[in-house]
């Protein structure tokens, strides 16, 4: 059997402290992040395991598996509730572990907002169901009734109208020599029934964030384990030419130094090769890889220049492209029009800057490899272990510890890569760990894009016609060497989906080559498809003189769902949704915007120094309104001042998680706003921390941030993304209405004087 790890904690006179947050109990078990002691429930005598995801004990102790990643956003206080409310179970009596990265679990990449909508809401009921309807056909066949006549509540099985009642674990050993039923044919409670489910939940994860316990990627230690940090190329696709290991060894604490393969493109999840320092320390490490003298082969990507690269994306849009969406004759249309509106703007590439660095710790020996990683896509992190490690995917084991942070960075495997590369050369235990300027320097990053905007307007001031074109690398890129620019698909996130009231409606696409590694950062391509349209709808409500909210609506249209005919598309991806389900709803959008206006007080978005700026969007599913605030401050200023976020995302699970989610939308969206740009000189990043690629700051925040959660009936959208496209558009109108100039390229902070 391989040594379990040995868990440093930050503050070890926490050790064995125990805590009780909202009935679960909480106790300092590292493994319950670190996966194998913790994967499979505690050995008991007899144990009912009707699925993967939820286990029954005979002393009642229930264990209910999450399988997604949490990173803050609370899936591990949200997704077991969900189970335990349909099978009746108490809460203090229901542990919650994390789940390895195995097929077994279905999809566990904790990306596109995706942990509840689609399905897994019910797929989660279904499996509680399914441990309840065992237990209920336990105790009616030791009592002799019927299962119809037992309910299960409070971890126990009740007769109804009798005083009889049964625990959970009393039924355990009944139960296990049931057939299990198919989780299809299990009947659902009513949803009054459910106790916990849309009501405020604790944190579960919450008081060890503060105390210190909770086990994040750079905490677990192994026996005889280095620590590695890695020279990378500057550039994408370079090489190394030389390096001084001598150098790097005279340090004292640093034991090998290592060349790492250079990959090849496409370059999907490899490393980036470069030259690694182990050593006793991240310091002596750090200190090893500053005294590589390291030179480099830049390669074929030397010559990009994001300025130069700007320019190009432009003059991309401003040429007809490839159609996306095509409605009417909008070239017609726009030649008869009267007036014709048009706009340009540009978004930067952006970095994801998680608080937490890359880091991933690999052990390859026996012919196994096990890693601990935070990763957001435990199965991609295996497949590429296993590559790396030249071992069949059910010798690698992935477990995930909680990770400071993802935002998309963390579903790929390139840092898990590199630790097991290292760890099979080096013959120990290896950690990478990854610096801010790492991180910084050599990102997955969010695609930098330009977009042009013409609407025709009639005699009268109404749109005849509207034309989009737009250019970005796409992510597609990263994965295949033939891409050229965004697709179809790619559209799906803002343009194909936007309900126009317009009878002459086109998209198109334009060229653009990718020169960095491309990634899905929150929100992906809604990021600068709802800068571009939130803005554009603000001033085509200036040009046609005409209140910003009222134009919207108007151009939105009335309430309605919207017909692939109406949207000019044969098909649209609807973000893994169907149609039918999840339709373009109008009406949905309509809501958010004529709620979030009302209240922000619209009707006086003039009035006592503030002005105010509006935009909405629908993304993953969901529907959100933004309206923004900005004012001067006693120096002359300009800054935020309040948020208001009004949100309709179906059915929600856990309303505090999804308030604090858009609470973190609208400073995650400001800091892209004001700060984001990662800018490339000689193919090389000219960002390496804080200091240069800005993050809002706290005297910086709004002073309020307002949430309202509509109550819907629809089944359940994304969450984590959907708040933040509509931030930077409602800034830039607002920022507008005070100052008369417009904001087309972002970020703020070098178009405006703010």
């Amino acid at each position: 059997m391989s040594q379990q790890p040995v868990v440093l904690t930050r503050r070890s006179f926490l050790e064995g402290l125990n805590l009780s947050v909202g009935g679960l109990a909480l106790g300092l078990v590292p493994s319950v992040t670190l996966g194998e002691a913790e994967a499979a429930p505690r050995a008991t005598a007899v144990e009912l395991k009707p699925s993967v995801f939820v286990h029954v004990a005979s002393d009642g102790l229930v264990t209910v598996v999450c399988h997604r990643s949490e990173m803050g956003q609370g899936i591990r206080s949200s997704m077991p509730v969900v189970i335990a409310d349909e099978l009746g179970a108490d809460m203090a009596r229901v542990k919650v572990v994390q789940a390895d990265g195995d097929a077994v679990y279905g999809d566990q990449n904790t990306d596109g907002s995706s942990s509840i909508r689609n399905g897994v809401y019910e797929a989660l009921r279904r499996t509680g169901a399914t441990a309840r309807t065992m237990l209920v056909a336990a105790a009616a066949k030791r009592w002799k009734v019927k299962p119809a006549d037992c309910e299960a509540r409070d971890h126990a099985v009740f007769h109804r109208g009798g005083k009889r009642s049964l625990a959970f674990g009393e039924l355990v050993a009944d139960a296990v020599k049931l057939p299990v039923p198919k989780p299809e044919s299990v009947q659902l409670r009513p949803r009054s029934e459910l106790r916990r489910v849309g009501r405020e939940l604790p944190l579960l994860d919450g008081p060890s964030y503060v105390n210190g316990t909770a086990v994040f990627g750079a905490d677990v230690r192994l026996p005889g384990m280095l620590i590695a940090v890695v020279a990378r190329p500057p550039v994408v696709g370079g090489k190394v030419v030389r390096f001084d290991a001598a150098k790097a060894l005279a340090i004292p604490g640093v034991k090998q130094v290592l060349e790492l393969p250079a990959p090849q493109a496409p370059y999907l999840f490899q490393g980036w090769g470069g030259v690694a320092v182990l050593a006793e320390n991240t310091w002596a490490a750090m200190r090893g890889r500053a005294a590589l003298d390291v030179t480099w082969e830049n390669g074929p990507n030397e010559s990009y220049d994001s300025a130069q690269y700007r320019q190009a994306l432009l003059e991309s849009v401003r040429i007809p492209g490839t159609p996306a969406r095509s409605v009417g004759d909008v070239d017609q249309a726009l030649a008869k029009a009267a007036r014709v509106v048009e706009a340009e703007y540009y978004t930067p590439h952006l970095s994801h800057a998680p608080m937490e660095p890359p880091v991933a710790l690999a052990r390859v020996e026996g012919g196994r490899c096990e890693v601990w990683a935070p990763t957001q896509h435990p199965q991609a992190a295996r497949t590429e272990a296993a590559r790396v490690a030249e071992l069949p995917e059910d010798k690698v084991a992935v477990h995930v510890t909680l990770l400071g942070g993802g935002f998309g960075r963390k579903s790929k495997a390139d840092f898990v890569a590199e630790a097991v590369f290292l760890a099979k050369a080096a013959g120990v235990p290896v950690r990478v760990q990854w610096t801010r300027e790492d991180d910084l320097r050599h990102d997955y990053y969010h695609s930098a894009s330009a977009q042009r905007l013409s609407a025709g307007l009639d005699a009268s001031g109404k749109p005849t016609a509207w034309l989009h074109r737009t250019s970005f690398p796409a992510i597609r890129s990263t994965f295949s060497n033939d891409v050229t620019g965004p697709g179809a698909r790619d559209l799906n996130q803002g343009v194909l989906d936007l309900p126009l009231a317009i009878p002459n409606v086109r998209a198109e696409m334009g060229l653009a080559l990718a020169k960095v590694r491309i990634g899905w950062l929150r929100s992906v391509n809604n990021i600068f498809h709802a800068f571009a349209l939130g803005s554009f709808m603000d001033e085509l409500a200036h040009a046609r003189g005409m209140d910003p909210r009222d134009n919207l609506l108007e151009v939105i249209g009335p309430a309605r769902h919207a017909s692939l005919a109406e949207l000019g598309i044969s098909a649209l991806p609807n973000y893994g949704g169907s149609l039918e389900e999840y339709p373009v709803d109008a009406g949905r959008l309509r809501r958010v915007i004529e709620r979030v206006t009302e209240l922000s007080g619209w009707s006086e978005r003039e009035k006592n120094g503030r002005t105010l700026g509006l935009a909405a969007h629908r993304s993953f599913l969901t529907y959100v309104g933004v309206v923004v605030s900005v004012k001067k401050d006693d120096a002359g200023k300009a800054r935020v001042d309040e948020a208001w976020v009004v949100v309709d995302a179906g059915l929600v699970v856990n309303p505090d998680r999804v308030r604090s989610q858009m609470e973190g939308s609208v400073i995650f969206g400001m800091s892209l706003a004001l700060y984001g740009s990662i800018t490339m000189k000689g193919g090389a990043t000219q960002q390496s921390n804080f200091r240069d690629f800005r993050l809002v700051r706290v005297a910086e925040a709004p002073r309020a941030i307002h949430v309202d959660i509509i109550q819907s009936e629809a089944p359940s959208g994304g969450v984590g993304e959907p708040g933040v496209p509509p931030v930077a558009p409602a800034i830039a109108n607002a920022l507008f209405a005070l100052t008369g100039t417009r904001v087309r390229d972002l970020p703020i902070i070098q178009s405006l004087a703010v």
